[in-house]
């Protein structure tokens, strides 16, 4: 389902965050002059998971079940990933 803000339900759909991250991605590359990145893939998802557990904790008022609820994962799996990345709920 597309909403009238540019987002979208749908799985696949090209969304306003996505092309973020591409631009973002695009001025990385750029700001290596042509070095080649090291753990691109680990540098990116543990940089965006973060940001994303930091925003959805403070989202819902630090309650990590709905926390939890929202990102889809069981509150122990919350949980080992806050303490992973220092993140005080």
């Amino acid at each position: 389902m597309n909403r009238s803000d540019g987002y979208s339900t749908e799985c696949g759909a090209e969304s306003p965050l996505k092309r973020c991250v591409v631009d973002e991605l695009g001025r990385y590359f750029d700001a290596l002059e042509g070095e080649a990145p090291c753990d691109l893939y680990k540098m990116v998802v543990g940089e965006t998971e973060q940001a994303l557990l930091q925003f959805v904790l403070a989202r819902t008022g630090g309650n990590q079940s709905r926390a939890a609820q929202l990102l889809g994962l069981n509150r122990g799996t919350l949980r080992k990933k806050l303490q992973q990345y220092g993140i005080e709920p």
